[in-house]
């Protein structure tokens, strides 16, 4: 027939099969065919299907040997007969396994599929096989002086013969990267190996062996684990930095969300270093379907990484583009691109992405993504990188000079200078501008703030310009402080992002304004507080000789005559007073206290500064210990060479009685 005469394989053998149920009616002709195969060497393989005269209790003794004359001799080898149409399935293997016998050596590749995936190398293209040895598959050589075609041998070692009916489909995609030691290692899944899939890499020789280095194992059933594979050189070093591996049907919280495992060349072999992280895809959105290195698209001088996830939003699709780092991958992607931001009407969007071209020579990578019967293109924009700074005149804020007013209330002048440059990282946009809005915010986390950024009493401000390639811009943001409490150093923080809708990313500069001690240049205060205090309870000595006159029995004794360290009260004295002077002889004392406690058959009346003094000091009771005080003396400090003097005041209780009393003091 005309299929024998055209097409086909050169050397190939021709085959024919003959299922049929009954007797032909163009007997008279079938003689002269049967001559006319044997002339042109086509087997003849014939099947005899019985049902219909088992049914009818016909004797097929006349339609066998019809059949039989039909097959080639001997009719053992290319004669079958069936019961009813329902056996043809049992003789399926053995007529297939019949026919592959006819190409001897060959054996094995007739449904090989070679081409199912491909990648070029140096000398030659790789071509995957899924359908070579019982659909265990292989991957094949293609050179410009002849083919490499692995034996069957050969892969053995990581697909066992007890497994040859699995279908392990290796060469469903075919990669390769380039080792620690600058030689080309070739990479093939086999997304059905053992149900969980598997990644071999391997080298090849053209005597049709391989050296399979390692091989790394998926570890979910039907996840697909090999079905892509990709290898990125993150730093332009020449030598492969990451592999990644998708396995798009793998299931995880009830959904078939995919995943991307990343692994890193350590001493020539690859080690597992984890998984790209999909925050979007709590749905079946098979992630990792389609992995596409690319150039550097963040110029940043690191080679970067787009992986499809063509089943999110119902079937819409998005992509993911990933960022190299060093020699490495970041784990959470940068930017997702969504079908559904773009078009209506795309599907499968990120099923194939490539992204090695300048397609509108800007200087940039762009991107073309394929979806259901459209291919995107998507073009990248420049980065521009945005430097920003904070300094502050004077650089400390400094409470000792009053130099301006805030609700009419002396404060402290200052002043931020906020500037900001644009860095565009391509070589095209060194003539560009980018619009750019900040917000500057001051002493945000306090409930009344110690300073203001404009007159409405407002700690917030927003502003934006327009910056110029190269060129530094700033603003002069004031603020008056106005202390109220508390000098620990003033946060003021700057937000800021392009003034376009598509930037997608908000960056942040904080600073603090410290405050000026006035102390020494090392900013460390030495302060030397000196606290003399004398109660108005006579010693013994006082009390005898005021006594002189009718003086007690104890005042006889010699030694309590003179004794100044024991002190007298009286049984009618009802009130203790306590002259008291803190000095500070040293630099200013920041967060001075002055701590009183005393015994429990005594009652504190009062604290009285004296002498006009403008310094304050304010006394607190802690609700557990009710005989004792503490005093801030001078809040928030108490100023260099200071001095105040003050009266403390005690009433004795009427309910507890000692026989003694105790004041102490103590300041700090």
């Amino acid at each position: 027939s005309e299929a024998f005469q055209k097409g086909g394989r050169k050397g190939a053998k021709r085959v024919m099969i003959v299922i049929t149920d009954g007797e032909s009616h163009d007997s008279p002709d079938l003689e002269k065919v049967i001559e006319d195969s044997e002339k042109d060497n086509v087997t003849r393989y014939a099947v005899a299907v019985l049902g219909y005269y088992n049914r009818r209790g016909i004797n097929p003794e006349a339609f066998l040997n019809e059949i039989k004359f039909i097959a080639s001799d001997p009719d053992e080898k290319h004669f079958f007969n069936v019961t009813d149409e329902a056996a043809l399935k049992d003789i399926v293997d053995a007529l297939g396994e019949r026919i592959f016998s006819l190409e001897e050596i060959s054996f094995g590749l007739e449904m090989s599929q070679t081409g199912f995936s491909s990648h070029v190398v140096e000398d030659g293209i790789l071509l995957g096989a899924v359908g070579a040895y019982d659909w265990n598959g292989a991957v094949l050589k293609e050179t410009s002086s002849g083919k490499v075609i692995p034996l069957r041998e050969s892969y053995l070692q990581e697909f066992p013969e007890e497994l040859k009916n699995h279908g392990a489909y290796l060469g469903y995609t075919v990669s390769s990267v380039i080792s620690t030691k600058h030689e080309r290692i070739y990479v093939a899944g086999a997304p059905r190996f053992n149900h969980t899939g598997k990644v071999i890499i391997f080298s090849m020789h053209n005597n049709r062996n391989l050296t399979i280095h390692q091989a790394l194992k998926g570890e979910q059933i039907g996840s697909y684990y090999g079905s892509e594979i990709n290898s990125l050189d993150v730093n332009g070093d020449g030598i492969t930095d990451v592999l990644l591996v998708g396995a798009p049907m793998y299931f995880s919280e009830g959904r078939e969300r995919g995943k991307v495992y990343v692994y890193t060349l350590q001493e020539n072999r690859f080690v597992s270093s984890g998984a790209l992280i999909d925050l979007q895809s709590y749905q079946n959105s098979r992630f990792g379907s389609c992995i596409a290195a690319v150039p550097d698209l963040n110029q940043d001088s690191y080679n970067d990484l787009v992986v499809g996830a063509p089943l999110e939003d119902e079937h819409q699709g998005a992509i993911y583009i990933f960022l190299g780092f060093r020699e490495t991958i970041l784990k959470k992607y940068k930017q997702r691109i969504a079908a559904a931001d773009l078009a209506p009407g795309l599907m499968y969007f990120g099923c194939s992405i490539h992204g090695q071209l300048d397609l509108n020579e800007d200087g940039l990578i762009d991107l073309a993504v394929g979806s259901l019967g459209n291919a995107v293109l998507l073009w990248s924009r420049s980065v521009v990188q945005i430097n920003a700074s904070i300094r502050f005149e004077p650089s400390k804020i400094n409470i000792f000079t009053k130099d301006c007013k805030r609700n009419g209330k002396d404060a402290t002048c200052m002043s931020a200078f906020v500037c900001f440059t644009a860095v565009f990282l391509s070589a095209h946009f060194q003539t560009a501008s980018a619009a750019l809005r900040y917000n500057a915010t001051i002493d945000e986390r306090r409930y009344t703030p110690r300073a203001h950024l404009d007159e409405s009493g407002e700690r917030h401000t927003q502003k934006g310009l327009v910056l110029l390639a190269g060129q530094e811009h700033c603003d002069m943001l004031q603020f008056p402080v106005l202390v109220t409490g508390g000098y620990h150093p003033c946060p003021f923080s700057l937000e800021y992002n392009l003034g376009c809708k598509v930037s997608p990313c908000c960056s942040c500069c904080p600073a603090q304004v410290p405050f000026w001690n006035g102390c020494n240049e090392d900013e460390h205060c030495v302060p030397d507080l000196v606290l003399d205090a004398r109660s108005d309870v006579p010693s013994a000595m006082e009390y005898c000789r005021r006594a002189l006159r009718r003086a007690p029995p104890d005042c006889s004794a010699f030694s309590l005559s003179f004794d100044t360290s024991v002190f007298v009260i009286e049984s009618s004295r009802r009130r203790v007073a306590v002259e008291a002077v803190l000095e500070n002889r040293g630099e200013n004392a920041y967060s001075t206290v002055l701590n009183i406690s005393f015994s429990r058959n005594l009652q504190f009346a009062s604290l009285i500064p004296k002498d006009d003094t403008d310094i304050n000091i304010d006394c607190m009771t802690e609700d557990k210990h009710p005989n004792k005080k503490v005093c801030n003396v001078s809040y928030p400090f108490f100023r260099a060479k200071a001095k105040v003097a003050f009266r403390l005041d005690f009433e004795f209780s009427k309910s507890i009685f000692l026989q003694s009393m105790e004041i102490y003091l103590m300041a700090n």
